[in-house]
């Protein structure tokens, strides 16, 4: 099927207690958004009219039950409104066990249009990991929750950063457990999920950089043997499996490496070896992917930043960004719903 030049987006508001409802209203209010995408909001209306009085943002809100009442008219925000929550009972800045609970609502609601094709894909704002799991979800963060939702295990992330595009074999498991997650099978899938994401992006023959494990890649076994034990065993089946992936590569120089346009891509054995090169290049400018799920997912990089909730006062460009991605990776997969 063919996909519009402006695919729609779910949108989903986040923790209501942070600032996802008042970058939506500054993101929203660019026209680069209309341009690029059909924005359809799935969270709380009454929380972004709040929003719009900290913000000011040259928007008004519009409540709707269904997508199909969306009109995406210009200055307007369109949002499903599953009026969850009273605003009087949640507090700027402060964890919520009501939010969170709204906030995993909100994230159910887009997976489930996106998996019944009503929407391209999703963008998610942020959510605050505490007041999800005292709401009851007991899950380490979208990536886990989506994979959940979706049926998708092996779902796994990759940040987007300017020119770097990083995905990992691990995230958000302690050190020790994600060493013992470094295996031939594992590496493997990464790199194919890594392939067919930035093939979305709209690079056709993506060049991909796997990093190693230990210092200098194990110089040889100096330092650590896992680099000749799974990693180049892994990049071997991968190019067998025609993906054109090269390492391991020493961690302290494949992610400059890769930014510098070396490399379209870069595999990361775990969270931090992948998130503090991604972040380097600027928290409030970076996109997570979810990679793995039969939807199409992006998400702002940062957190809920109670600090400037309230304020009028937070940075939208993650979002914008994120909004961007999600569009052109539906443009780039024409079987994916509009």
């Amino acid at each position: 099927m063919s996909v519009p030049a402006r695919p729609l987006l779910a949108i989903t508001m986040g923790d209501a207690a942070g600032t996802g409802p008042e970058l939506i209203t500054m993101a929203l209010a660019d026209p680069s958004v209309a341009a690029t995408c059909r924005p359809l909001v799935v969270g709380d209306a009454a929380f972004l009219e709040r929003a719009l009085r900290y913000t000011r943002a040259p928007v008004k809100v519009r409540a709707v039950r269904e997508p199909g009442e969306a009109e995406f008219a210009p200055g307007t925000i369109d949002v499903l409104d599953l009026a969850n929550l009273d605003p009087a009972g949640i507090a700027p800045g402060q964890v919520s066990p009501r939010a969170g609970g709204a906030a995993y609502d909100y994230i159910k609601r887009a997976t489930e249009l996106a998996l019944a094709g009503h929407v391209g894909a999703i963008v998610t704002s942020a959510i605050n990991k505490e007041a999800l799991n005292l709401a009851g979800h007991h899950f380490d963060g979208h990536t886990g929750l989506l994979a959940a939702l979706c049926g998708a295990p092996g779902a796994t992330m990759m940040l987007v950063a300017e020119g770097l595009r990083v995905s990992h074999v691990s995230t958000h498991v302690p050190l020790r457990v994600a060493i013992e997650r470094v295996r031939p099978e594992r590496i493997v899938r990464v790199l194919q999920l890594t392939h067919e994401a930035v093939r979305a992006l709209g690079i056709a023959a993506p060049r991909l950089a796997v990093a190693g494990l230990n210092p200098h890649a194990g110089e040889n076994g100096l330092f650590g043997d896992e680099e000749q034990k799974y990693i180049a065993p892994a990049i071997a089946e991968a190019q067998r499996l025609g993906i054109d992936a090269r390492g391991p590569f020493a961690g302290d120089t494949v992610f400059f490496r890769t930014h510098r346009g070396e490399f379209d891509g870069a595999v990361a054995m775990y969270h931090d070896q992948g998130h503090v090169a991604a972040k380097m290049l600027g928290i409030w400018l970076g996109v997570n992917v979810t990679l793995g799920l039969p939807i199409i997912r992006t998400s702002v990089e940062h957190g809920t930043d109670f600090v400037h909730a309230g304020t009028g006062r937070g940075d939208p460009r993650s979002l914008l960004a994120a909004i961007q991605l999600a569009a052109t990776m539906v443009r780039n997969r024409p079987n994916a719903p509009a």
